[in-house]
């Protein structure tokens, strides 16, 4: 068996997320991985375990999304060294709100024996919450 380097398996995580490939998202986390993300949002806070991170975390986050609209994302830098790697992506979607969201993210991951056991992910919080949370005002649904 052939041993993937941390940003090997980063690029992986990223490809299985653009892909909706269930198995391997499960996959590229130990299981007592953990995510943290900044804010006050519905995603905010530290997700202990790969249960969290993936039925907690990015179920959470993926239930403020348009199922029915593209949802997309990009890597546009990756940086490693030893277990450390650094991702910047592009993300879009459209929110259930019928809000764009357009987001350059970051994150910090740590890989060890070829699995994801931590992301600290930075954004932009408050352009998460107005396309993604805040109800539709009158005004705008004009």
């Amino acid at each position: 068996m052939v041993s993937s380097g941390p940003k090997d398996v980063v690029r992986g995580y990223f490809d299985a997320l653009a892909a909706g490939d269930q198995d391997a998202i499960w996959n590229s986390w130990a299981e007592d991985g953990s995510c943290w993300y900044a804010g006050e949002l519905p995603i905010s806070g530290t997700w202990e375990g790969r249960d969290q991170v993936i039925n907690g975390f990015l179920a959470t986050a993926f239930a403020h999304l348009d199922p029915d609209r593209q949802v997309g994302l990009r890597v546009t830098n990756l940086f490693g060294e030893g277990e450390q790697v650094f991702a910047e992506w592009d993300s879009w979607a459209t929110g259930r709100t019928g809000r764009p969201y357009q987001q350059k993210n970051s994150g910090v991951f740590t890989v060890r024996d070829g699995k994801i056991v931590s992301m600290r992910e930075y954004a932009d919080t408050q352009h998460w919450e107005r396309a993604l949370v805040t109800a539709v005002q009158p005004q705008e649904a004009k």
